[in-house]
């Protein structure tokens, strides 16, 4: 055993939890400032300068609220429930790779936690297995709302898996590899050869599916918050009820990579840019998009989302791919 080898990915398995952890906590106060801001308000203002502080309130209530269990609940299911969002979601990073390689005394590091070859079908396969989590939550529940969040859980999950897999099929059939490096290093030669230019079909509907996967507005279902319940976590307190968010904000910044390695150079440097820095201005402008959907666009119905999904969507991802067939023939 290459005892390097193992020290190396223990340190780097613990940078990531602790470092996206840590990211998806500072995106509730990020949402909350940009929705203010987009809606003429002010956000968090009174807990430390600006409401960033508001982190560590909203932490410590969730960690001290008490954490009730229906009576009537399956409970270890209920209780299991709200581990599995944040299992996945921290799984399928270890196939991502977050930065170009550096060297540091001479050993020269990997950010990336398991380079396999298949990363792409480890990543979705993984993230998608989080649906598990609200709707086991909602069929252990005790009240029939949250039997609806769940139900939602599978229309929308299944339904988004299929177009953003199809999305990915079109890129993946020009490049060959699953490999996320191989796919990082087809477009070195800069921003004239990002994928984007040559797929944007595939780059749209992979964006579109992203927001349905991550529960995101306009496509925010299984929990819509419109109405007066929360969906399949209507019975959940405490911190179990934050876990749910840790794992959708942790997807989030998932789908962030995904995109920007298959679709918008990875982390290719720019010009003078170097390619940690370029990585991380894309992550950070995807993020904001995904806040800037939320404050412009309403939510849409049930039926809207699965006609979307199954009648314009699916058969352009199909078009796409027969497209992109003819042409690499």
């Amino acid at each position: 055993m290459d005892w390097a080898i193992v020290i190396e990915t223990v340190i780097k398995t613990v940078i990531v939890l602790s470092v996206v952890a840590g990211m998806a906590a500072f995106a509730t106060w990020i949402e909350r400032k940009v929705l203010a801001y987009m809606q003429r308000r002010l956000g968090p203002m009174n807990v430390g300068p600006h409401g960033v502080l508001q982190l560590a309130a909203d932490g410590i209530k969730l960690f001290t609220k008490e954490d009730i269990v229906p009576q009537h609940a399956v409970k270890p299911i209920f209780k299991i429930a709200p581990v599995i969002a944040p299992v996945c979601a921290f799984t399928a990073m270890a196939a991502v790779p977050f930065f170009p390689e550096f060297t540091v005394f001479g050993y020269t590091v990997t950010p990336i936690i398991s380079d396999i070859n298949v990363g792409i079908l480890f990543v979705m396969g993984v993230a998608s297995a989080g649906m598990y989590a609200p709707l086991l939550a909602g069929m252990s529940s005790t009240n029939k709302w949250a039997l609806l969040g769940a139900a939602r859980t599978v229309i929308q999950l299944l339904s988004f898996e299929v177009v953003s897999g199809l999305a990915l099929l079109a890129p993946i059939m020009m490049i060959g590899s699953l490999s996320l490096i191989d796919i990082n290093d087809y477009q070195i030669g800069g921003i004239g050869s990002w994928l984007v230019w040559s797929q944007p079909m595939a780059f749209l509907l992979f964006v579109i599916a992203g927001f349905a996967e991550t529960n995101r507005t306009p496509f925010d279902l299984i929990e819509y918050e419109a109405e007066i319940v929360s969906g399949y976590a209507t019975d959940y307190s405490g911190m179990r009820w934050g876990l749910f968010f840790v794992g959708e904000y942790a997807n989030m910044i998932t789908v962030s990579f995904l995109v920007s390695i298959m679709f918008l150079g990875g982390y290719n440097p720019l010009w003078i840019i170097p390619g940690a820095v370029m990585i991380l201005i894309k992550i950070s402008a995807f993020i904001f998009l995904f806040l800037w959907v939320r404050a412009a666009w309403p939510h849409v119905r049930p039926d809207q989302m699965m006609w979307l999904c199954w009648k314009i969507l699916m058969p352009l991802a199909l078009l796409n791919i027969l497209i992109t067939g003819i042409v690499l023939i």
